[in-house]
């Protein structure tokens, strides 16, 4: 069973940082291309960033290019999510996804405020 556990969100200020953390399990992780999407209230999830299985390659939405950095450990089924320069419009609940599985973990709140 495919199961993705998110960690690491929070409040924050405007340019402040996060670092979103998933670990997933119920399948071979090194081999999946990882994306972590984002769902604002009243909006639709969207794609945020993804990162290619094997290769590496990233690719990021344009509205996060330059401050958000898409990252994994396959050692420790990791997927990590470094936000930097966070402003009021990223907030949103955050949630990881192996893009060939249907399933989402529960997600974490980031909240960018002052």
């Amino acid at each position: 069973q495919v199961q993705l556990v998110e960690s690491g969100g929070g409040l924050v200020q405007p340019g402040g940082s996060l670092r979103l953390s998933c670990v997933a399990s119920g399948f071979t992780f090194s081999r999946y291309t990882m994306t972590w999407y984002r769902q604002a209230s009243g909006k639709e999830r969207e794609l945020v960033a993804r990162i290619i299985s094997p290769d590496g390659t990233t690719n990021y939405a344009d509205s996060v290019k330059g401050r958000f950095t898409i990252s994994r450990d396959n050692a420790k089924a990791t997927v990590y999510l470094q936000m930097n320069s966070l402003k009021p419009e990223d907030t949103a609940v955050y949630y990881c996804k192996a893009q060939r599985f249907p399933y989402w973990g529960q997600g974490t709140q980031v909240t960018v405020s002052s």
